[in-house]
């Protein structure tokens, strides 16, 4: 009976040395590697920071980036160490990816916001200070946010859109083109003389100096239409889209005040009726 236990002893000493002996050499190998891995995660992410700051990447979604990049290799560093050390990974792989499914799906609509910021941030189809029209309101870019983007309008109203839509959605930037035209339509009464109006509406234009006359941009007035009570000319001219509505607002009111010098009619909607006996 003795000799038995004795031999039990042993049997178990054997295991424990060698199974702290195996434990010692995966621990040691777990450490290098872990140190080996630092090294190699830290110069990728300093990598990955001068390709940002080459890009000119904006400030909020530099941070991001950065920390996303440095939490995604770390994690796998991480995983490469345990499965080192004879731990079984699978299940928290497992775990890891039950959890980023169901809060992907919680977060559905987030999700698209904070992606569609992202995607705003990265290529820039608008930036602070643009003017755009989108989801039917213009405005000011004030700023770009990761899940929205303000607008200031012009009467200073606040409107906060989500960048979901912004990134899948049709949007107009006014300020991306130095030069923007300025389209008014004008109408005159029948009887009219044609080339008198459009001679009036040039000289007109000629006498501001933020419209252009050269270069490809010369104003145009053609006639457009002819309606019921009137006829309809376009004044099309080119301007600074800095100055499009200035000038838009001004030139309107300066025609109507020509044309009540020179005596060209802007007729009143009518309808003539005509009486059979």
């Amino acid at each position: 009976m003795e000799n038995l236990l004795n031999e039990v002893n042993n049997l178990a000493l054997t295991d424990l040395v060698g199974y702290v002996t195996t434990f010692g050499k995966n621990l040691f190998a777990a450490i290098i590697v872990y140190l080996i891995g630092r090294f190699i995660v830290n110069k990728l992410c300093s990598l990955f920071r001068k390709i940002l700051v080459k890009k000119d990447v904006e400030k909020s979604l530099y941070t991001f980036l950065d920390s996303m990049v440095s939490i995604t290799l770390n994690f796998v560093l991480l995983i490469v160490v345990v499965g080192i050390l004879g731990i079984e990974t699978s299940s928290f792989m497992a775990l890891f990816a039950s959890a980023g499914v169901a809060i992907g799906m919680a977060l559905s609509g987030t999700l698209q916001n904070f992606a569609g910021g992202v995607m705003i941030l990265l290529f820039k189809p608008y930036k602070v200070g643009d003017v755009i029209e989108a989801q039917g309101f213009c405005g000011g870019v004030k700023q770009i946010q990761i899940f929205n983007t303000i607008l200031t309008t012009p009467d200073n109203q606040t409107i906060i859109i989500p960048n979901g839509t912004l990134a899948t959605g049709c949007m107009k930037n006014y300020s991306t083109q130095e030069f923007r035209r300025v389209d008014i339509p004008v109408e005159v009464a029948y009887g009219s003389d044609t080339e008198s109006v459009r001679q009036t509406l040039m000289a007109l234009l000629a006498e501001d100096k933020r419209i252009m006359q050269d270069g490809g941009y010369e104003p145009t007035i053609p006639l457009v239409a002819m309606s019921n009570s009137s006829i309809t000319f376009e004044v099309r001219a080119w301007a600074a889209s800095a100055n499009y509505f200035d000038v838009k607002f001004e030139t309107t009111e300066n025609i109507y005040n020509r044309f009540k010098q020179v005596g060209i009619e802007i007729p009143f909607q009518q309808i003539d009726v005509h009486v059979k006996n």
